[in-house]
């Protein structure tokens, strides 16, 4: 098993704004999560920020990604709060000196979506939706649709202008896993992914299965329907009712 030590952890605390202050608990080697607990004041509560844990291997440049908990954008003020960073995970084994930063501003999206909704929602392949949010930058954005972890399309470098229409292609597969992605292609930190939704067939498959079946019937009735028999009666299809065809 590869190696896991640290020798000591150092921790700071940058914001860019003073109006907030954290208060940093603790921090404790768990495992091979490394935990930062903390609180988070601020006078407005409705306000949400933006938090990230960087390390000092790569000299505080890009944040952590392994990182779980009370991190990322929408972060409401509050006690009790912790960053779990799964060190194992990210880098491997470990031995050495770490230092670990904690960066943080008032969080305002690039995006914000007002339209689009995803519980319980059903978008059929082959249609289009209109998508609205509120505007947080005038910086050009991508959107892109993706199902799992494969791009299916993508609109690059769209205005940010609070509206956009999003077609769904006619060939998507039937499924559960799509979710939307939003970035802004002026910042590398701001992306958005909506939770996964559903795409459904234009036309449900019961359908399509039920109607030429109905119209097949319809046919064979009419064509055996006055058989006659070798005692001079007809079949017994002849007491069957001629079944109308499915009407739109």
């Amino acid at each position: 098993m590869k190696a896991f030590t640290l020798v000591c952890i150092f921790l700071f605390i940058s914001f860019y704004s003073q109006a907030q202050t954290v208060t940093i608990k603790s921090v404790e080697l768990s495992g091979d999560n490394i935990i930062v607990n903390y609180d988070l004041e601020y006078s407005n509560s409705s306000s949400e920020f933006l938090l990230n844990l960087y390390a000092s291997n790569d000299n505080f440049s890009a944040p952590l990604k392994k990182v779980t908990g009370d991190v990322g954008a929408e972060i409401k003020s509050g006690t009790n709060k912790k960053m779990i960073w799964a060190i194992r995970e990210e880098w491997g084994g470990y031995k050495g000196k770490l230092s670990l930063e904690v960066r943080g501003k008032v969080f305002v999206p690039f995006v914000k979506l007002q339209s689009f909704t995803t519980t319980a929602a059903k978008y059929k392949r082959g249609k289009s939706y209109d998508l609205l949010w509120k505007v947080g930058n005038s910086n050009p954005i991508n959107i892109e649709l993706y199902k799992g972890n494969t791009r299916i399309q993508g609109s690059m470098q769209q205005p940010n202008n609070g509206a956009f229409t999003l077609f769904i292609p006619a060939d998507s597969k039937a499924d559960d896993d799509y979710r939307l992605k939003i970035s802004d292609t002026r910042n590398t930190e701001e992306i958005i992914y909506t939770p996964y939704f559903k795409i459904v067939r234009k036309v449900p498959a019961l359908v399509k299965v039920i109607v030429p079946l109905a119209i097949g019937g319809g046919i064979v009735t009419l064509l055996g329907g006055n058989k006659k028999e070798s005692g001079g009666g007809t079949s017994a299809n002849s007491d069957l009712p001629v079944p109308g065809f499915p009407h739109n």
